[in-house]
């Protein structure tokens, strides 16, 4: 059988159950930083598998050079999942997102309803596995996934200055800010010895 005959024949079935990943890869259609001018457009797909791969790191990080006994697999899987809700809500604007503590409350419930949705798009014995997936992981770990979102943007915003964008000069000043103050060993590890290759060209990366 054909697979376009295999899903025409999927069709007589409930597709809101099975539409979960078909939503999950709409990820790409949704900008980022949608109030700046950006040189390079990032969407929220490749802004997720990006805090994946440094999440990860941090974790190892974590647990090669500070002790740590970090799940790095579930740590890495918990930052692709982490802005899932914006497949609903959209990326909101930071200045929006933290105007105030009520907006951010306000927020919050928001998006914990957008999970609530898009784990409805799945059929029901699956739902409490991928809920607690997108639901993230907590502690010491969920600081990890945090701070491998900041370094992300901090990375954004290092790409776009290198182009000669100095829109994102007050961003990756704040980012820098915030990074300190989580004061995260695994990220100040890895800012020190990682991120200065950001700072570098292609060619100068790869002699």
């Amino acid at each position: 059988m054909h697979l376009q005959e295999k899903c025409a024949g999927a069709k007589g079935r409930n597709n809101m159950e099975n539409s979960f990943f078909a939503l999950l890869f709409r990820q790409k259609y949704i900008k980022r930083w949608g109030l700046m001018r950006n040189t390079t457009d990032e969407n929220l797909s490749e802004h997720s598998a990006e805090t994946a791969f440094i999440a990860h790191a941090l974790a190892l990080i974590g647990n090669k050079k500070f002790g740590k006994s970090y799940d790095a697999d579930a740590i890495a899987v918990a930052a692709l999942y982490h802005d899932a809700a914006e497949i609903y809500t959209g990326d909101l604007p930071t200045p929006v997102k933290y105007y105030s503590e009520e907006m951010r409350k306000n927020y919050k419930q928001i998006e914990a309803a957008a999970e609530k949705i898009l784990v409805s798009h799945l059929p029901e014995e699956f739902r409490e596995v991928y809920s607690d997936i997108i639901s993230g992981v907590s502690g010491e770990e969920k600081v990890l996934v945090k701070a491998a979102d900041k370094i992300c943007a901090l990375i954004k915003c290092i790409e776009e200055g290198k182009s000669g964008n100095s829109e994102f000069a007050s961003a990756e000043k704040a980012t820098r800010i915030s990074l300190d103050e989580m004061n995260s060993p695994e990220a100040n590890y890895f800012i020190k010895e990682f991120l200065p290759a950001f700072l570098e060209t292609i060619d100068e990366n790869s002699l």
